[in-house]
This record gives structure tokens, sequence and C-alpha cells, in this order.
């Protein structure tokens, strides 16, 4: 027999082609329409996800751009404050608060960090004052005060651990009088959750809650965001002997365990896209509310390839940040924070 070929093999081989496309399962039916996507859609980004990392410098009426960082500024104090304002006017629900201490003024101990009146301690009392609503985050470690750029003091090449926390504390509770609802310890030195609850809780502040920063790794992310506050000139070696290991997933977990048996009320993932995995493990493992921070080098990775004309930049803003909503965070620390609240907002 003949074999059947051109028109005619197409016509035979048609009803048993659309015999297995009867499907009375099509997934794609809740994709047809926006409307459809919407009711849908399993994670929803909100206003009420984000957290705005900002870096305060001296100065008055200034505002310094940090070119690692594309759209991200310095601020003065008096200039901080009106970005505090701003934040209101989004209903972003706190700031995270980052200094940016003049050389000068670091040293061997970080000495700075348990000024009063220092940069960090200036601007929660200044937002306070205006915005007592607003949340505001502090962060715990010397690296923004030490002359070497470490996240405690050193002894050689050496991070001392017990002597770092006890200094740690002190910074806290400096944090904590001028104005910080939250102290979050960034250092990742051992015990340090432990040790700040208890400073807290003996001097009155039983309410100052710990997001503690549980899952830290040692990431090539870091580098912008170390010269928005000044530490790429000044770090000497690198922080892998506490900050985590990347290639380390169930020590995220131990890590994490630790810092709830101690008193952390909040947990951190840091960075953000290469742990996503890590967040859900947390997340999943302790059920405390989850925070991930999206790091400035996934922030200056997304907006250079944007001005290169790469990609589309504010969907992959929004795409990451759903991302990880997905993952399990509750909430994410981002530079995208006034621009997708922006977005949101619809201002």
């Amino acid at each position: 027999m003949a074999p059947i070929t051109g028109k005619a093999k197409v016509e035979r081989l048609r009803p048993a082609a659309a015999e297995r496309l009867d499907l009375a399962v099509r997934p794609r039916r809740n994709r047809k329409a926006e409307w459809s996507r919407r009711i849908a859609a399993e994670n929803v980004l909100t206003v009420d996800d984000l957290v705005w990392p900002v870096f305060v410098c001296d100065g008055e009426n200034k505002r310094e751009a940090i070119p690692s960082m594309p759209g991200v500024e310095r601020h003065s104090v008096d200039e901080i404050v009106r970005v505090a304002e701003y934040a209101v006017k989004l209903k972003i629900p706190a700031l995270a608060i980052f200094p940016n201490t003049r050389r000068e003024l670091r040293d061997e101990r970080g000495s700075e960090a348990l000024n009063p009146d220092n940069l960090a301690c200036r601007a929660l009392r200044a937002i306070k004052k205006e915005f007592p609503g607003l949340g505001l985050v502090a962060d715990v470690a010397l690296d923004p005060y030490t002359s070497h750029g470490h996240d405690g003091v050193i002894a050689g090449d050496r991070v001392l651990n017990d002597e770092s926390v006890a200094i740690l504390v002190d910074q806290a509770l400096v944090l904590t009088e001028a104005g910080a609802d939250v102290v979050a310890p960034s250092d990742m030195m051992d015990g340090r959750v432990g040790a700040i609850r208890k400073g807290l809780d003996e001097h009155g502040f039983v309410d100052t809650q710990i997001l503690s920063y549980a899952a830290k790794y040692a990431s090539a992310f870091y580098g912008p965001f170390r010269d928005a506050v000044g530490t790429n000139a000044t770090l000497t070696g690198d922080k892998r002997t506490y900050q985590m290991d990347y290639a380390n997933g169930d020590e995220a977990l131990r890590e994490a365990a630790l810092d709830v048996e101690q008193g952390a009320d909040m947990l951190m993932v840091k960075p953000g896209l290469p742990y996503l995995d890590i967040v859900w493990r947390v997340k999943e493992a302790f059920g405390l509310p989850t925070l991930v921070y999206q790091v400035s080098g996934e922030y200056a990775s997304i907006m250079a390839a944007a001005q290169n004309g790469w990609i589309d930049g504010d969907k992959a803003m929004i795409e990451t940040l759903t991302g990880f909503k997905r993952a399990g965070a509750d909430a994410i620390l981002t530079y995208f924070a006034p621009r997708v609240a922006e977005k949101l907002t619809k201002l």
C-alpha cells in the first residue's frame, strides 16, 4: 500500500490530535484576562510589605548621590525628615536607618556607636518627633563606626565575639533611647540577640522589638551598600569568619533557632534573590514574621540592566518583590520601596 502523504495525511491525523486535546482541565482559562489573573493570584504585593532603607549623612540641606546605587541618595538629618514625610504619604510602614559616619569619628572599637548624639541617633529623634507613628528600624552593628570596617572589635585578624556583644548591647540601648522601635542586630556575633534582649528588658524597654539578621550570608552583593555607608574604603579582609557561608542552608535554621530561643521577635534573611529557599525554610520552621533584604547589589543589578535597556526595570522590580512574597516573606527591605509604593498608591 502506498504511504499516505500531503493533505490526506494531515486530514487523517487531525481527529487523533483533536482527541488528545479534548481537555476538561485547562489552567490557561484563569489566565485569559487581567481581572481573572487578579482573582487567581496567590500572592499580592502591597505597600504594607515594604520597609525603606535610607542613608543619613552629616551636614544640612544635603543630598548626596550614590553612584553605585542609581536613584538612591544619602540625606542630612533635616532632609531625612522630609524622606520620612514622603514615606508617611506613601503609607510605607517603616524606615531602616543607616548612617555614613565621618571617617575621623571611626576608631578601632567603634566608640561613636555609643554616642547618644551620633548621626543615627539624631536622625531617629528628628523623625520620631515629627512622625511618631512611622516605624523606625535601627541597625545594630559596629561596621559604620570602626576604622577597620568590621562589625565588631578586632585583635589582629580576629573579630572578638564576646567583647563585641557587650558593645552591641550598649549600642542597642542608645538607639532605643533615641527613638528606635526596632533594633536589628546585623553583626552575626554569637549570642547577641539574647544579650540585647536582656539589656533592653533590664532598662525598661520590654516593648522594643528585635529584628534579628538570623541568616546573613557573606555575599558579593553588598558592595554598593558599603559605598553608601563608607565602609568599602575602610574594610580590611573579609567577613567570612562571622557571616554565613552561602553553601549552607541547614546552618541558617540553626542560627534562626538560636535567635528565636534568645528572644527575637522577627527574623531576617539577607541577601534576597539567591536565598529564596532560606526564606521559605525559615518561615516554615518558625512561623515568626520573616523579612528579607533585597540588598544593594540586587537593586544595582536591576537598575543597571534597566538603564541599558536590557530589561523592563519596573516589571523586574515587581516580579522580584512578588517572588519574595511567594517564598514566604512577610516584609521586604528594598531600595525600590518608594518607587513601588508610588505605583501601588497611584501617586
